[in-house]
């Protein structure tokens, strides 16, 4: 069964058969030594080419025709390890392959699957794409699996919210579980309250669809244990505490974690990891209405805990506070909640490095090793307890919003750790979601974000 796809799209992989044009992928040695075909490396000098970090050079045959190419890779190839992505978006429509490359054959053929990424959803590509020969000792199902679910939380992140709101996020997320025979339960609207989930109504009941609780089951409750929990605010307003229009530009990115949970757990599902996998995700959208919360009400959560509302902005934590408060009642070995949360974690890292946080010092050297192995950058921001007092507030158990300014993302992490009490390794990831300029492998858009580590990680997991 190939990987399920949200938006059909055609490969950007050819098979084998028929005639492939081959790509030269070189550093300036390479040209200074010789040490490449005699025709590429004549036609190389006569055009100056320096093999400059992602330049490209069309290769004529004797007679005039298209014959190759050559791709420059820089004096130091492994500080782009996806650098072949430009490839996907430079060379003419054809068929390639890789003659020469001193990069890994996993590396390279994922790199260049990255690149080819497009949304052309509402403006059809007018070009058709070139495709490229997975190399034979690359793993063609693995890159495919993870291509499918980096392309899964781009896709849902670029769709805007009129056509990606709670219902229709409802069913991705439902035709997702059907493709791999996944269990799918979701309470919605009122049921919301008569189920314990006070907090997830309370953000998402202005909004004209009704706000619910996703929740994917899949695996053998004999394995090990894995809930992953998705921020799913399909767009944020801000509520009354209403944001400036230029804030609100990308806020249907807001379901950013949604997103990025889903694509992880397509890759586990569609690799049959010997995991016991849920998957939480609330859904809202934080509009303004007659009945929106207010700055001042106080609520309790699922967990009891009351929390007082100060600003209507910081809506994402109370929804995963009642998500997390569900996952931990279960106790799983693993316990992981992605979100576009705060803009603290954007002026710390920017926007390509997410931070993770976690009291588990052993799980966050594996994420780490997974991290480099993966390629897949990360950073560890620490729970430090000497802010705990900012998350009190005077006449309930809990603040939303933190007065200060300061310590915004980890103060925000110490807020959800007050809902997972009885989970020992739990890793909350603080992300962005978007990519602000297009590199080699991420065009302009929904970005999916640590991800491939996670996954690198949960294979070891798994065992």
């Amino acid at each position: 069964m190939a990987p399920y796809q949200f938006i059909d799209r055609p490969s950007p992989f050819n098979s084998r058969s028929g005639r492939t044009l081959p790509i030269f992928a070189v550093t300036p040695a390479h040209i200074e030594t010789g040490t490449i075909d005699p025709i590429a490396l004549d036609w190389a000098k006569k055009a100056g080419f320096k093999a400059e970090a992602g330049a490209l050079l069309l290769v004529p045959t004797a007679d005039g025709h298209l014959g190759g190419a050559l791709f420059g890779l820089g004096g130091n190839p492994s500080e782009a390890p996806f650098l072949t992505g430009k490839l996907a978006r430079t060379l003419p429509a054809g068929d390639w392959h890789i003659e020469t490359a001193p990069l890994t054959a996993n590396r390279l053929a994922l790199g260049y699957g990255l690149g080819s990424y497009r949304f052309d959803r509402y403006r059809p590509a007018t070009s058709e794409a070139p495709t490229l020969l997975i190399p034979a000792d690359a793993d063609a199902a693995d890159i495919k699996r993870q291509l499918a679910g980096m392309f899964l939380a781009r896709d849902l992140i670029n769709m805007p919210t009129n056509e990606m709101g709670p219902e229709a996020m409802e069913q991705a997320f439902r035709a997702l579980a059907a493709h791999y025979k996944a269990e799918v339960n979701v309470v919605r609207g009122e049921d919301l309250l008569r189920q314990n989930f006070p907090l997830i109504h309370t953000v998402g009941r202005a909004s004209a669809e009704a706000p619910r609780l996703l929740e994917l089951r899949w695996g053998k409750k004999s394995h090990r244990k894995l809930t992953l929990v998705g921020k799913g605010v399909c767009f944020d307003t801000g509520g009354l505490d209403i944001k400036p229009a230029a804030s609100m530009l990308l806020m249907k990115k807001d379901m950013g974690g949604a997103a990025n949970v889903m694509g992880l757990a397509l890759m586990i599902m569609d690799a049959k990891l010997k995991v016991d996998l849920r998957v939480l995700i609330p859904v809202v959208e934080n509009s303004i209405s007659a009945n929106a919360f207010r700055p001042g009400d106080i609520y309790r959560s699922r967990k009891g805990l009351t929390v007082q509302i100060d600003n209507t902005d910081a809506e994402g934590r109370l929804i995963l506070a009642d998500a997390l408060a569900l996952a931990d009642e279960e106790q799983p070995d693993l316990l992981i909640d992605m979100a576009t949360l705060t803009g603290a974690a954007r002026v710390a890292l920017g926007p390509d490095l997410p931070p993770f946080f976690t009291d588990d010092d052993d799980l966050a050297a594996d994420l780490n090793e997974a991290s480099l192995a993966a390629d897949d950058p990360l950073w560890r921001l620490p729970l430090y307890r000497g802010y705990d007092k900012d998350v009190s507030a005077k006449i309930a158990d809990l603040t939303n919003a933190p007065s200060g300014g300061m310590a915004g993302a980890i103060t925000a992490a110490l807020f959800l750790k007050r809902f997972v009490t009885q989970t020992r390794s739990w890793l909350h990831f603080d992300i962005f979601g978007w990519t602000p300029v297009e590199r080699p492998h991420s065009p302009v858009g929904g970005e999916a974000q640590a991800i491939r580590a996670l996954y690198r990680h949960i294979r070891t997991f798994a065992g």
